[in-house]
């Protein structure tokens, strides 16, 4: 404890000195902050200018997941700070790349996407339903557009290897399809619990439950709460591979305080507990975010770099669904903002924070991702929670099967059945929290526990 006071008063020293000027006690400070590296973020996005493709960062170096990845971050933005600037480019990115089929497979991504990368902009149309991003006329609606992609991937649920589990991959010609690993089982374990909570459709929360205890059974989750990254199928997941990536860990800490939210069983509580306690020990080892793997040998690859703020986006979630967690994971959002603002100028962010490394002239949209997901989850004591189709969100019908078919790709083993019916458009007055102070005012609080 001794040890991250001195590393928090030190970054906290360095930001206003070096970095952007944060100050991690009040509101203005942290929402003028996240505004800047907000800008920086956006402003390696061109997919409105003339010859790019809306909706995508530009490839190479940027795959399609992390595209989904920055909307869904600036989704997040607008919901704790209320600055709506970048919603017209969300809107429109998140709609550009739904594809023929309407399940984010579009046309130009049909080589290499995998079921992690069409998981991600379903998470990001999730939280598009869960803030009420406004929908237009004549598109499908946000739920509408998760619910496909749920579909698509309970139709590839894999019994033939492993006693079940997804894919990395979607298609048999592409490296990776070959290994089963805890992101893909993770992303679409989350996507289903928040199906789940805001629909009210158990069917969700039947195959949240199916894909959350394979992947312990399968030793994907040890023990110890730990998760790996994965293992070969034709192996029959006889041989894990431990290595440890911190966004994997932070899907299925959300993932299991959505099914906390829905249920307050002693299964989910325990599950949350133990995963949250491993992952901030393991990601925060001096208080610090840290991608274990590669940060120390200054080797993570540009996918990596926005790997911790993917963690932080899913710990501020976690806090909303589960606020008795706030308790531990503050003070590690409080210590990490410090830090990586101390890194920040007025054009770009560093990514080794807990050394104080400002990266250089390196650029990477990922160093942004990352440092204002833990920035602008400061605020999230002010922000009042995600609605549901009974709360204020979009009148999903909640009737999906969970059995597919998918509407677009192929598959390895069989659902049976048919597509879920998709949203109907309607909404009613949503509910808030009133709050003061940005890090404080959320301690205690069980307003958005059970919705």
């Amino acid at each position: 404890m001794a040890r991250l006071t001195r590393l928090a008063a030190i970054a906290a020293l360095t930001s206003s000195v070096y970095g952007l000027d944060l100050k991690a006690d009040s509101s203005d400070s942290i929402k003028s902050v996240a505004s800047t590296i907000a800008q920086q973020m956006v402003s390696y996005y061109h997919g409105n200018q003339r010859g790019k493709t809306v909706g995508l960062l530009d490839s190479p170096p940027y795959y399609f997941w992390e595209s989904g990845a920055m909307f869904d971050t600036l989704i997040q933005y607008w919901h704790l700070t209320g600055d709506n600037q970048y919603n017209d480019i969300v809107s429109q990115g998140l709609q550009a790349q739904i594809g023929p089929n309407e399940n984010y497979m579009p046309t130009n991504q049909s080589a290499s996407i995998g079921n992690d990368d069409q998981a991600f902009w379903a998470l990001a149309a999730m939280s598009a339903a869960e803030a009420k991003l406004p929908e237009s006329q004549g598109n499908p609606t946000w739920i509408s557009l998760a619910d496909a992609v749920f579909n698509d991937q309970v139709a590839r649920w894999d019994n033939s290897s492993c006693n079940g589990g997804l894919r990395w991959q979607i298609f048999a010609l592409n490296t990776g399809y070959s290994y089963k690993n805890s992101i893909t089982n993770g992303m679409f374990f989350q996507l289903a619990t928040r199906l789940a909570r805001y629909t009210g459709n158990s069917t969700y929360s039947d195959w949240a439950t199916k894909t959350f205890d394979w992947t312990t059974a399968a030793g994907f989750i040890d023990a110890k709460w730990n998760v790996f990254d994965g293992a070969q199928a034709s192996t029959n997941c006889s041989e894990m591979d431990h290595v440890q990536f911190s966004y994997v860990a932070g899907t299925f800490v959300t993932g299991a305080a959505h099914m906390y939210n829905i249920n307050r069983s002693n299964k989910w509580k325990s599950a949350l507990d133990g995963l949250l306690r491993q992952t901030l020990s393991v990601f925060f080892p001096d208080g610090i975010a840290y991608e274990v793997p590669c940060e120390k040998r200054a080797t993570c690859t540009t996918d990596m770099h926005a790997m911790k703020g993917l963690l932080a986006h899913w710990l501020v979630d976690t806090i909303q669904m589960a606020p008795y967690t706030s308790d531990a994971i503050l003070p590690k959002l409080k210590s990490t903002a410090s830090a990586a603002a101390a890194t920040c100028n007025e054009g770009a962010c560093g990514f080794e924070w807990s050394t104080g490394d400002k990266g250089g002239n390196k650029t990477d949209v990922g160093y942004e991702i990352s440092a204002l997901s833990y920035v602008q989850g400061l605020l999230v004591g002010e922000a009042v929670g995600p609605v549901t189709a009974s709360s204020g969100g979009t009148n999903a019908t909640g009737t999906s099967t969970g059995s597919g078919p998918g509407t677009s790709g192929t598959t390895t083993t069989s659902g049976t059945g048919t597509p879920s019916a998709t949203a109907n458009a309607g909404s009613i007055v949503g509910a808030a929290i009133y709050t003061t102070g940005p890090v404080v005012a959320l301690l205690g609080s069980v307003a958005w526990l059970i919705l």
